[in-house]
């Protein structure tokens, strides 16, 4: 079990990783809405378009990290957070200091990167 100032620095740590991210994310849809003129060289345009594309996966993936941080901050309030959500385990220390979002612990974690190796995932 997580002692209460440990709880604390997660909390922190958490929250920390959320505001950066959050204030990412919103410089980077506040670029995106100005466009201006559209380049009327096709290799401009295609260009424009690729990075925008590219900003849209980067927002996507922001947004399920985003998701990711929010949901292990209600694990820290309603005391599931460093349990395994595969087998009820404790996740170690070390394990959610260099991956504090995670739900599985370390042999969770293997089975699940096997099975999807053996599906082709």
């Amino acid at each position: 079990m997580l002692t209460i100032q440990q709880k604390e620095q997660f909390q922190k740590l958490l929250s920390q990783k959320l505001d950066e991210l959050l204030t990412e994310t919103n410089k980077t849809a506040n670029g995106m809405t100005d466009f201006g003129d559209q380049p009327p060289d096709p290799l401009d345009r295609a260009v424009t378009e690729f990075d925008t594309s590219f900003a849209f996966r980067l927002r996507e993936r922001e947004g399920n990290l985003i998701r990711k941080l929010e949901d292990a901050l209600s694990r820290l309030e309603d005391g599931t957070f460093g349990i395994c959500e595969e087998c009820g385990e404790e996740i170690s220390r070390g394990r959610l200091q260099a991956r504090p979002i995670t739900t599985l612990c370390i042999k969770c974690k293997d089975r699940q990167e096997v099975d999807e190796k053996i599906r082709g995932l």
